[in-house]
């Protein structure tokens, strides 16, 4: 069975790993990234721009690596919910891993709204190592 259009979008970013390149593609400008509080730098971030320098710029520093890996994707609609897991390596070299469910709104082709949701403590400790 094929992906729908806006499983497919979805499934394109987290396959990249995020590359500048497919981000660019998928990715509204404009989107809302709503990471969930409790989460390393959580809040409302309007744009891509702020969602990258103003949350990833300041998360990424905590971790040798950070990755996001799909595991399911669910079509509803102008909604995707994909559940995975965070992996990630802290600076000490401990790995560890958080459970997340992320809701996309898919709106003219691209991904227009992030609703997260993760396992924060685990994050939390991880960036603390």
């Amino acid at each position: 069975m094929s992906d729908s259009p806006n499983v497919a979008l979805a499934r394109r970013l987290y396959d990249s790993g995020m590359a500048p390149d497919v981000v660019a593609e998928v990715i509204d400008p404009d989107i809302v990234w709503d990471i969930t509080p409790g989460f390393p730098y959580g809040g409302v971030y309007k744009t891509w721009a702020s969602a990258g320098g103003d949350f990833f710029a300041r998360l990424a520093p905590n971790f040798s690596s950070f990755g996001a890996v799909a595991e399911e994707f669910y079509d509803a609609g102008e909604h995707v919910f994909v559940r995975g897991a965070y992996h990630a390596v802290s600076k000490s070299g401990q790995e560890s891993d958080a459970r997340f469910i992320h809701l996309w709104t898919v709106a003219g082709g691209k991904l227009t709204h992030l609703i997260q949701a993760a396992d924060s403590h685990v994050v939390q400790q991880a960036a603390a190592n």
